[in-house]
């Protein structure tokens, strides 16, 4: 039987509505993980950022004052 059309209006009669951000066969779990790998590499991606700035701020303090 394939899921289609009339199939699927049944399938998702049975089961019920899904809930907002949850992927019907997929765990509250399996949803919460890709959500936290998801803000640990935008986490990561800032503190590369964050390391260059640092390392040019470092930089420009090293260098010697024209006005000194």
């Amino acid at each position: 039987m394939s899921v289609d059309g009339d199939d699927e209006q049944v399938l998702t009669h049975h089961r019920g509505p899904a809930e907002p951000g949850v992927v019907p066969g997929h765990s509250e779990e399996a949803v919460e993980i890709k959500r936290l790998r998801a803000e640990v590499a935008e986490l990561r991606r800032a503190n590369e950022i964050l390391k260059a700035a640092s390392a040019f701020s470092a930089a420009e303090l090293d260098r010697p004052s024209k006005y000194s």
